[in-house]
């Protein structure tokens, strides 16, 4: 990994943070690295921390007996013996309607914005 640049605030912000020094201090060299070192962890985990994808329509379902791929990646969960709906559009398009198998089911209203009147 090469090496980053911080800027004086941040890396001042950082060492206030962290109690090497109070406010408006300067930071001793001697802790300059270790505060660096601190942003640079702070930044790894937070990219490693990612929003989830937004949901999206499978570009392949493919069903073989008992085998289930969803974009070439077998489908992680049991599904039940019960009869599948399959539909398929002329285009070539479709719909997969099938039943999970799960230990527990919970249902929760959605939530709502905060804006929104009652």
């Amino acid at each position: 990994m090469g090496l980053q640049q911080f800027p004086d605030a941040e890396v001042q912000a950082k060492a206030e943070q962290l109690g090497v020094v109070g406010p408006g201090e300067p930071v001793p060299k001697a802790m300059l690295n270790r505060v660096k070192a601190a942003l640079v962890e702070e930044r790894r985990a937070g990219a490693l921390v990612k929003a989830p994808d937004e949901p999206k329509a499978a570009k392949q379902i493919t069903v073989q007996g008992s085998q289930i791929t969803v974009d070439g990646k077998p489908f992680p969960w049991l599904v039940a013996r019960t009869p599948m709906e399959i539909g398929l559009a002329p285009d070539g398009s479709g719909t997969v309607r099938l039943t999970l198998l799960a230990d527990s089911v919970q249902v929760l209203s959605p939530k709502t914005d905060s804006n929104e009147s009652e």
